[in-house]
Order: structure tokens, then C-alpha cells, then sequence
């Protein structure tokens, strides 16, 4: 029964976790690495199942017994109960001494937690260290959170030492010290078999009495772990709470016009990303974002879809603020596409169906096919029931992208954002994708991040971003001819696309 309530907790546990984890926003993911993510969630979770499942039993045994014994020592004579006595107060008082190393035992947890996030990373970007022959040696924050546990665990040993070694020969040195005071008394006792009942009695209940305090540890040790694990999960599930973006109860959208005034933002840390934007996407309309690196496209999508929480200003769609709206009426009206396309080891059919879990076979098929998935299905003997990543089933980057697009038609969100989702294109797979495309923006309200200018160069305008603010905006003609910036980046283009290898510079 303990056993089912210790599972039963961890279980709960874990929901609470992953549910909380689904709510959480982008700028928590972006000052938590998955490792520790996973490490908390997961395996703290798993760390609370011995305190419960041998809460009951355990705990009984190392209250009633130590009691019990001392009751029957004294019951057979006090010179037993005495030294059972003595025996429980001094190893009181040696366990009390090894209880002095919890803090050493707080930073021997958070070494296990930061080592094991760390590892799952490296596990993660094996490929790298294999490309480039990295050593552990050359990853210096797993090599120093290596050292920094090693250092940790030693001096937490070395704190336990003394009192640990003072325990071991409190029990095994207590019983042979006092048999030899005993037996010289062996002349003032009449009675020899008293006497030796009574050394019979002491052996016993003194090996009994070390069970009993062995559980004590135990439970100590189960119960400091379980309440290391409790309040890290605390901790962790707290940052995921005040990490969410303020959200409204509003479901309903009156049209899907997105205005932006006055918008400002930055991370945590570090200097304003965005300042002072404003601008107005027109329903059913194609807008292209494009700048260079680091100017604040990416961000400012990721604004638009509600994933983090502006500094200032004001973000409304359909004239109400973007708060005002549930995250769940956000997810239903926008489609958010990434340049790395992430799929689950699921199905084909399940990873598109993820978009609308209630949509119907007929649905999900006509998902696949506007976005150009057929090829891709017809690969695989299991058709859409495929695995994606088991039994060497791996897709290119360019048909997990469509899937994704899949996905993302299924959705019919009205307004659909494009990250740089052309970015890594094979040639197989551009003219596929290409159509893909076309048929998730029928109709829509896209917003297109594109490094690829020639895809944009139709669009209804386009907003040329510089150091987090707009500098020009327009059509491709009108900023050729108007903006400096636009025809700097448009040059670049030109220049990569006409790159060629020059065979007489490699010679």
C-alpha cells in the first residue's frame, strides 16, 4: 500500500511538473537548460518514493522499537537496562553529530543536480564533440562541475568520517568492553546463570538496538532527500509560474489586425532588444521582416504570438490588448513555424495531429496533402503510422519542415508566423516546400522572417529592422530605391547567390 502511495506521488508529481512546464514562457526556457529541467522534474520526483513508500512502516519501527527494547531491558534486570541505556544516549548522541553534515549533503545534491544537467547537454551535442574530437577535458564547465562534485563529496565524507567510525566501534567494540568488567564481577554474583542471561540478553538486544538505529539513519537520510527534492521542485515550478506571460480570459477575436505602439523589451539581462516599435499588419496580408542578426526579427514575431512579456508598450489584435486573450485562444489563432523543425517520436499522423487532437482522419490527410507530405509517406511501408526516429526511420531537414507546415495547416490558424523556416533548404525539397507554403498562407495574415529575399519580394511590405527598430518599410521596389538599409542587405543577397567556388584561389 505504501509502494502504490509512493508511485502515486511521483506520478502526481510529474503531471504537476509537465503541465506547469507547458504553461511556462520562452524566457524561462531561455535560463533553464533541459538537462536541469529534466533532472528536477524526473528524477526529484523519483527521490520522494522511498520516504513515502517506507513512511509507515519504517518510521513505526524506529520509534516503537528503541522503546521497546529499552522496556524489555529493564525488565529483565536493571544492570541490561542500564547498559542498553547508555548505549541509545551515547549513539543519540553520535547521530546528532553526523546530522551536523546536512549542508554539506545540500551541496553534494546541487553538485549530483548541476553535474547530471550538464552531462545530459554534452550526451545532447555528442555529434559536435565527435566531429571535432573534443575531449571532456577541453568541455570546461562539465570538467568543472565534475571537479566541483568530487571536491563536494569528499568533504562531505570527511564530515561523516569521525562521527561514522565512532558509531561502528560504539556497536561493535560496546559489548566486548563491558563482558570484561562483568567477568572479573563473576565472584559477586551467587547466581552464574543470572549472570549469564544477562550477557545473553545484552548481546541481543544490543544487535537489536543497532537495527533499530540504522533505521533511524536510513529514514534520515530518505527523508532529507525527499525534502531536498520537494523544495527544488518548489523552487523550479515557481520560476515556471512567474516566467508566464500575463494572459486574459477573452477567446473571441473581433478581426485579426495586429497593431503594435510604442513597443520596448528586453531580456533580463542585457540591453533593450526592441525600442519603441510600432507598426500595423493588416488582415490577410503578407509582411516580411528582414534585417540582419541579432536586429530583433526573431523577437519581435515571438512577441506578436504572445511568448514573452513586453517591457513597455502596447501589443492588440483585433483592437484588444494581447493580454486580454487566453493562451489558449492565442495557440487556436496563431501559427508559429520555426527554421528547426521539432517532431516528436511519434507517428507521422500523430505529430500532425498534435496541432487539433479532436480533427478527424480526413482532416489530418488533407493536412498532409496540401503540404506536399505524400512523397514522404509513400517512403515508408507503415504510411502516416511511421515512427519518426525509431528503426531508422529519419527524415531531412526539408520533410520534417513540411510536416511541420502540415501541422500548422491543420491548425487554420488565421495568422501564421514564419521564422526563417526556408533558411536550411536542400534543392530536393525547395519546390516541394514552396507549395507547402503557398497553401498554409492562403488567406492569412502572415508575418515571414526570411533570409531568402527573393521569397519575399511579393509580399504586400516589407519592414527592414537595424538595431531593434524599424528603419524603412514598403514594397521591394520602393525600398530599393529609398532604403539604404534594405539595399545594402539586398546587395548581400545578390552577392551570396552569385557566389561561386573560384577553382584558380583553391589551386
Amino acid at each position: 500500500m505504501s509502494h502504490k502511495l509512493g508511485f502515486r506521488l511521483e506520478t502526481r508529481l510529474r503531471k504537476i511538473g509537465i503541465n506547469t512546464l507547458s504553461k511556462a514562457s520562452f524566457s524561462f526556457f531561455d535560463t533553464h537548460n533541459s538537462g536541469y529541467v529534466r533532472k528536477v522534474i524526473d528524477d526529484n520526483a523519483a527521490e520522494t518514493h522511498m520516504m513515502v513508500a517506507h513512511l509507515i512502516p519504517d518510521n513505526t519501527r524506529a520509534v516503537f522499537m528503541p522503546i521497546l527494547l529499552l522496556v524489555l531491558s529493564f525488565s529483565i534486570s536493571w544492570r541490561v537496562g542500564l547498559t542498553i541505556s547508555i548505549l541509545t544516549l551515547a549513539t543519540a548522541i553520535v547521530l546528532a553529530s553526523m546530522m551536523e553534515g546536512n549542508d554539506f549533503m545540500t551541496l553534494y545534491q546541487t553538485a549530483i543536480d548541476n553535474l547530471s544537467a550538464e552531462t545530459v547537454e554534452y550526451v545532447r551535442g555528442i555529434e559536435v564533440v565527435k566531429v571535432f574530437g573534443i575531449s571532456v577535458q577541453s568541455m570546461h564547465k562539465l570538467c568543472n562541475l565534475i571537479y566541483t562534485y568530487a571536491q563536494t563529496a569528499y568533504k562531505y565524507s570527511q564530515v561523516c568520517k569521525k562521527p561514522y567510525v565512532l558509531y561502528q566501534l560504539l556497536f561493535y567494540g560496546f559489548v566486548p568492553f563491558i563482558t570484561i568488567p562483568l567477568i572479573f564481577s563473576l565472584s559477586a554474583f551467587n547466581d552464574l546463570k543470572t549472570l549469564a542471561i544477562e550477557l545473553i540478553m545484552t548481546f541481543l538486544l544490543t544487535a537489536l538496538m543497532l537495527t533499530a538505529h540504522m533505521s533511524i539513519m536510513f529514514i534520515s537520510m530518505y527523508t532529507f532527500k525527499a525534502n531536498y527534492a520537494i523544495d527544488t521542485l518548489e523552487k523550479l515550478y515557481k520560476e515556471m509560474e512567474s516566467s508566464k506571460v500575463a494572459a486574459g480570459t477573452n477567446t473571441e477575436f473581433h478581426n485579426y489586425q495586429i497593431e503594435l505602439k510604442d513597443v520596448c523589451f528586453s531580456y533580463k539581462t542585457g540591453q533593450e532588444i526592441l525600442k519603441n516599435i510600432n507598426c500595423t499588419f493588416l488582415e490577410n496580408k503578407f509582411y516580411a521582416l528582414v534585417g540582419a542578426s541579432g536586429s530583433g526579427k526573431s523577437t519581435l514575431a515571438k512577441l506578436i504570438a504572445g511568448y514573452y512579456e513586453i517591457k513597455s508598450g502596447e501589443i492588440r489584435i483585433g483592437g484588444k490588448l494581447l493580454s486580454n486573450y487566453s493562451q489558449a485562444a492565442l495557440h487556436k489563432a496563431i501559427a508559429f513555424v520555426f527554421q528547426d523543425a521539432k517532431l516528436f517520436k511519434k507517428s507521422i499522423y500523430e505529430n500532425v495531429a498534435l496541432a487539433k487532437p479532436n480533427a478527424s482522419k480526413e482532416e489530418v490527410f488533407q493536412a498532409l496533402d496540401a503540404a506536399c507530405c505524400q512523397p514522404i509517406i509513400a517512403k515508408f511501408k507503415d504510411g502516416v503510422n511511421t515512427v519518426i526516429g525509431s528503426q531508422g526511420v529519419h527524415l531531412s531537414v526539408g520533410e520534417k519542415q513540411r510536416i511541420v507546415i502540415a501541422r500548422a495547416i491543420l491548425q487554420k490558424a488565421p495568422i501564421v508566423i514564419l521564422d526563417e523556416a526556408q533558411a536550411a533548404l536542400d534543392a530536393d525539397n525547395e519546390y516541394e516546400l514552396q507549395r507547402a507554403f503557398q497553401n498554409l498562407m492562403r488567406h492569412k495574415t502572415v508575418i515571414m522572417i526570411a533570409h531568402r529575399l527573393s521569397a519575399i519580394k511579393q509580399s504586400d511590405e516589407i519592414i527592414v529592422l537595424a538595431k531593434g527598430q524599424i528603419q524603412a518599410r514598403g514594397k521591394h521596389e520602393d525600398l530599393l530605391a529609398n532604403s539604404t538599409d534594405y539595399q545594402h542587405i539586398w546587395a548581400l543577397f545578390e552577392q551570396a547567390n552569385n557566389w561561386r567556388v573560384n577553382d584558380e584561389k583553391l589551386a
